[in-house]
């Protein structure tokens, strides 16, 4: 008789078997479907995927994200002025070119700038360019003005 319960016993295990491959063969089956098409909505194209990309756009010339005048080395500018502050700290000054150097010769002595280099004629020629003192005040007068007596 110990005969026939191993032979059960290695029945059952082969049933169990047979059970647990039908039901993945049946998971298989129902998931296929399923994700076939989810697959088929995915679309791997690069150009797909760049359109996602945000541009950011130019707002009367000035880049909306730092506030600087796009003009040549405006990237150079941005890149080193803000890896110590705010650039609010360059677009709310003017000055000369000289001004210009006297405050970046005072950042390396008392802030920790490191020397510029060759970037520091590219970073003065952009500064002299776009925020130098202008000649008018906050606004012009008012011109051609009919005024009313009250």
């Amino acid at each position: 008789m110990s005969d026939n319960d191993d032979n059960k016993e290695a029945l059952l295990a082969q049933a169990d078997g047979v059970v647990k491959t039908v039901r993945f063969v049946f998971l298989v089956i129902l998931l296929f479907p399923v994700v076939f098409y989810f697959s088929l909505k995915i679309d791997f194209e690069k150009d797909k995927i760049t359109d996602f990309v945000e541009q950011p756009l130019v707002e009367n010339g000035i880049d909306p994200e730092s506030g600087l005048i796009i003009d040549e080395h405006y990237e150079l500018v941005n890149g080193t002025c803000s890896a110590c502050h705010s650039i609010n700290l360059v677009t709310q000054n003017s000055a000369t070119r000289e001004g210009w150097k006297e405050l970046i010769v005072w950042m390396q002595k008392t802030q920790k700038l490191w020397d510029l280099g060759e970037n520091e004629i590219l970073i003065l020629d952009y500064l002299e360019k776009n925020y130098a003192p202008k000649e008018q005040g906050r606004r012009a007068p008012l011109k051609d003005i009919d005024w009313y007596e009250l």
